[in-house]
């Protein structure tokens, strides 16, 4: 699989780690970048990430025969829009946006329908940071990358969008959009809300230096997540606000039964709840370790 020209919109960490991997593996050509940070896409060239770049998505994508989409969600309809009427006949779509029945919908309304060449995706990889120079091609390597599409999604497409992440190590995992927010509601976008409000919480706390200042190991670790982009989360939450309620609904019954068991002095109940959750994240932590040895 060989990638001749791969047009980025929104060359950051997800972006510039495909422009990396794919070449890497000797899997593509040209490389164009777009953004609005001139900075960024200077920067972009000058560590070889891409070979030249645009503010305009129109020009980026015309002579593109892929082009991937990794810019927030609040952003997408309107690049659909101005990639629309530009794009070369047979060129290949995708994305990395996190919540696919937002995507899909934009998609839908910029171009009166879903094109059949357009692969909805979403690469299950990342970190904290952004921008061009946190990117790296093996942010992708032995990680899962769900792709989504629809009906009338192309197979030839889907096929060339797999072995694309293929090429860069990743394990591609096929799912039904409503299905992959049920799931990713639960399991990426619970947990970065619970950590924004977890800091924002004992920062409002009138002794929140000494808290901070004697934090232990396992606070650094379930917070990481809230050094995030606010703006980035703020968009993902909203475009999955439906089963993100539902989650959130589910896991405060949760806090209100532990509650209830501090209350009560009730240590079996604590005891089984604990137990329960080690045997499930030791099985995960297991099946984690060997999808990716």
């Amino acid at each position: 699989m060989r990638i001749e020209r791969l047009a980025i919109i929104g060359v950051g960490l997800i972006g510039g780690s495909l422009a990396r991997a794919l070449r890497a593996a000797d899997a593509v050509g040209e490389v164009i970048g777009c953004g609005r940070s001139a900075a960024n896409l200077e920067r972009a060239v000058a560590l070889g990430v891409i070979d030249r770049f645009t503010h305009d998505p129109a020009a980026a994508v015309t002579g593109a025969d892929t082009v991937f989409i990794a810019v927030p969600l609040g952003a997408m309809r309107g690049v659909f829009e101005a990639i629309r009427g530009h794009l070369d006949d047979g060129a290949i779509i995708t994305d990395g946006g996190s919540v696919k029945g937002s995507v899909i919908a934009d998609a839908e309304a910029a171009f009166g329908g879903v094109p059949p060449r357009f692969v909805p995706g979403h690469p299950i990889a990342g970190t904290e940071r952004s921008g061009v120079e946190s990117s790296f091609a093996e942010l992708y390597r032995q990680r899962r990358v769900i792709l989504t599409p629809v009906e009338n999604t192309d197979p030839e497409a889907l096929a060339r969008v797999e072995a694309m992440w293929g090429v860069c190590g990743a394990e591609v995992t096929r799912m039904s959009p409503g299905h992959h927010d049920e799931v990713l509601a639960a399991t990426s976008h619970l947990p970065h809300m619970l950590a924004f409000s977890l800091v924002d919480s004992l920062a409002r706390m009138k002794e929140n230096d000494e808290i901070f200042r004697f934090a232990a190991g396992g606070f650094s670790d379930f917070t990481r997540i809230a050094s995030s982009s606010p703006v980035m989360w703020r968009d993902i939450c909203l475009a999955n606000r439906g089963p993100l309620r539902s989650v959130i609904k589910r896991f405060a019954g949760e806090l209100h039964d532990l509650a209830a068991a501090l209350d009560a002095g009730d240590g079996d109940r604590l005891l089984a709840i604990f137990e329960r959750a080690k045997a499930a994240r030791d099985r995960y932590a297991g099946n984690d370790r060997k999808a990716s040895s």
